[in-house]
């Protein structure tokens, strides 16, 4: 995960919650293998210094984006549920700027550019002020966060690179994965795979 020295680099870590991984209230097959490789991602970033984000949906109880509202989805990440909370195994450390998302009960908060800082700070803003120019992602859901993540940032005229060990999908249509990363690809993201 080394960057040219002209970069400046961040880590954001998208929505790897305990609702999101096996036995969870809307488990991605096999989450919870993203989070070993996430773990190291995060202690490189972390000895290069680089700022750390992690996004977490944060929904209302009442919400356009849960079923019995309208929506697609059964209720998840739940505002102060278990559910909501950072897979158990996943190190953030203490610097982790937590990014919160899905709040308003009448958008799906899909992507982390739509949440905001624990200062109310939008994410662009924040990396904005601190002259970030790339951003490595990771976490949870290949075909939903990451992609809606991943192309905000490229909008925003951030250099994206995908760590591709530490993306899983949903695939509730089989393929929405693999279509997702060509998505991203064909957007100008990056991906990179760690070496076994």
């Amino acid at each position: 995960m080394a960057a040219p020295a002209s970069d400046r680099s961040a880590l954001l870590v998208v929505d790897v919650q305990k609702d999101f991984c096996p036995g969870g209230a809307l488990a991605v097959p096999e989450g919870d293998r993203v989070v070993p490789v996430l773990n190291r991602r995060i202690a490189e970033a972390a000895a290069h210094g680089w700022p750390i984000y992690a996004s977490r949906d944060w929904h209302p109880p009442v919400t356009r984006h849960f079923k019995q509202y309208g929506g697609e989805w059964p209720p998840h990440c739940v505002q102060r549920t278990e559910g909501a909370a950072f897979h158990d195994a996943l190190q953030l450390p203490a610097s982790t700027v937590v990014v919160t998302k899905g709040q308003d009960p009448d958008s799906p908060g899909y992507s982390a550019f739509q949440g905001e800082t624990p200062d109310g700070r939008p994410l662009l803003a924040d990396l904005q002020k601190r002259r970030i120019d790339r951003l490595y992602v990771g976490g949870l859901a290949t075909d939903y966060c990451v992609k809606h993540s991943v192309l905000d940032a490229l909008r925003a005229g951030l250099k994206v690179t995908v760590i591709g060990d530490a993306i899983k999908g949903v695939d509730v249509t089989p393929g929405d994965s693999a279509r997702a990363i060509d998505e991203m690809r064909a957007a100008g993201a990056e991906f990179e795979v760690a070496q076994p």
